[in-house]
């Protein structure tokens, strides 16, 4: 029995008229959630990147090339602050990683690209973080997976997440 089944079964022995069935759930995901962060931090580690810095080379990858977004852009996909996002675009481009240059149709805008440099080492760390991830699940089943992947979509989507 895990700590939140011991916590679920000592509330039912102590308020019976509670329906503590949702603790199974919102419990294990918060557990899950703390647990899962220093394994996924330690792989971003091995390539020189913090959590927010992997978060937005990785998202000026996939948008395909020219690996482009705007700041705002970048604020909005990666769910940051803009003032996070200027921070994290700060430290990156000093390593070289990503560029900033002004725009040619807005003055105002400067619109960040991810360098050679910058896309060859979020694809090895991804390659990387892949591998990670696959051995953090590789106890359930490809079928549970599915099926757990399914039922959190369910929930992120009723929860407007």
């Amino acid at each position: 029995m895990d700590h939140v089944a011991t916590v679920h079964d000592q509330w039912r022995t102590e308020r019976p008229d509670l329906d503590t069935t949702p603790l199974l759930v919102i419990g294990r995901i918060h557990r899950l959630a703390a647990a899962l962060t220093p394994e996924l931090t330690a792989v971003y580690a091995e390539f020189g990147l913090g959590e927010g810095e992997f978060d937005v080379l990785a998202t000026l990858r996939r948008q395909g090339a020219p690996f482009t977004l705007t700041p705002g852009e970048l604020s909005d996909r990666t769910m940051v602050t803009s003032g996070a996002v200027s921070k994290r675009l700060d430290r990156l481009e000093e390593r070289g990683l990503v560029e900033r240059r002004a725009s040619t149709a807005d003055g105002r805008s400067r619109p960040v690209t991810l360098t050679p440099a910058g896309r060859d080492l979020i694809d090895d760390a991804m390659t990387a973080h892949t591998a990670n991830e696959a051995r953090l699940l590789a106890a359930l089943p490809a079928r549970d997976r599915d099926a757990l992947a399914r039922l959190l979509g369910r929930l992120a989507e009723s929860l407007g997440v």
